[in-house]
């Protein structure tokens, strides 16, 4: 089968997170077919997590070839850039505080942005409840894509967006992502200005970082008065159930917690005491460095699922310009198999140049140097 033109071609994006819609968009805009299939019953089916920074020289040049920059400005907060270095203790070793014009990498609630991205689109660009489970077909195309509700769909492009844990990226590779050694539990705080005073003085507008070389906390304001707190440790990654405990035991595993951090001052130790609802554990992984692949002419990886990193402030960035790379190129080419050449060609060495630099990172987030915002 020769590789059709992408006006004309049946195009398939696997996940409607920042990278998959914004690859949509763009494509959209440019006159080109589109859907986009995703797991999740609904766009609200569940939390899409915390608060995002979105660089001036990746993500916003992303939403401005989305022609969405100027709405993100509407929705973001500046006041987010804020970062403070705190101690052990609770007090505060450092704080950057941004210019009131300030614009390089404002945040934005995961929520907020999906949504901003969702409303850009044409009804029913997005099928709800699509979770794949496989693709087959030929290299040369047609491919197939094999739903959990039993939906096949032909199509001639499959962009896999779908994260750490892609369906998509076996067809092209048998890479799987690795656990780092370093594990987060997340908690959260709502109406924190009300019912947590001390802590969203503390953490301020923006991020607050504090860590002893073995474990530390990250703490982000996020939109709607609510704060999520990362508390970090380098541990086993079923440090939960070797203690014979589940992740949803939410008192034992606060007792363990307490423990851990035992020498951190009671202030400090509110993070872990005060937080409302379960924690939510997020072991981090990583792809192999480098991540390629050979060339293949009905499918491509962006974002998480070509190279999971760190979370170290470069992901929905990278994934984000990934998408639009994309989208221009296949706007671009007489052929799809010629957009996936062009785009590769940029994404590949950008991506690994960057995991090469934050490799084995998930360290630094235990260091009492100030990490990036992710």
């Amino acid at each position: 089968m020769s590789s059709p033109n992408p006006s004309r071609a049946r195009i398939s994006i696997i996940g409607a997170g920042p990278g998959g819609l914004t690859c949509a968009r763009i494509l959209q805009q440019h006159g080109i077919t589109v859907t986009v299939h995703d797991r999740d019953a609904g766009p609200d089916s569940r939390d899409q997590g915390g608060t995002l920074d979105l660089h001036a020289d990746n993500g916003q040049i992303a939403l401005r070839a989305a022609g969405l920059l100027d709405e993100f400005f509407a929705l973001a907060r500046p006041e987010g850039q804020e970062m403070r270095r705190i101690d052990p203790t609770g007090a505060v070793m450092s704080r950057q505080v941004p210019a009131p014009d300030e614009m390089f990498k404002p945040e934005i609630d995961r929520g907020l942005l999906r949504g901003m991205l969702l409303d850009s689109l044409a009804p029913g660009t997005v099928r709800w409840g699509r979770a794949l489970e496989h693709v087959s077909g030929p290299a040369e195309g047609p491919r197939r894509l094999h739903f959990a509700d039993g939906t096949i769909v032909e199509t001639d492009l499959v962009v896999g967006a779908d994260g750490a844990f892609s369906r998509v990226r076996p067809a092209v590779s048998p890479a799987t992502p690795q656990y780092s050694g370093v594990s987060f539990q997340e908690a959260w705080f709502d109406d924190v200005d009300n019912r947590h005073p001390e802590i969203a003085e503390l953490v301020g507008q923006g991020g607050a970082h504090a860590a002893d070389g073995d474990r530390g906390m990250f703490a982000q304001r996020n939109g709607g008065n609510h704060i999520r707190v990362y508390l970090m440790q380098r541990v086993p990654a079923d440090w939960i159930r070797a203690s014979g405990l589940t992740p949803q035991d939410t008192d034992g595993v606060r007792a363990l917690l307490l423990e851990r951090f035992a020498h951190w001052s009671p202030l400090m130790r509110r993070m872990i005491t005060d937080n409302d609802g379960p924690y939510v554990s997020r072991p981090i992984l990583a792809l192999p460095v480098p991540h390629t692949w050979e060339h293949n002419p009905t499918v491509t990886l962006l974002g998480d699922a070509a190279h999971l990193m760190p979370p170290l402030g470069v992901g929905v960035n990278l994934a984000m310009l990934d998408a639009a790379d994309l989208a221009l190129a296949l706007a671009d080419a007489v052929t799809i198999d010629d957009a996936i050449h062009v785009y590769e060609k940029a994404m590949l060495p950008r991506s690994t140049g960057t995991a090469q630099i934050l490799e084995g990172g998930a360290e630094h987030l235990l260091t009492t140097e100030m990490p990036e915002s992710s």
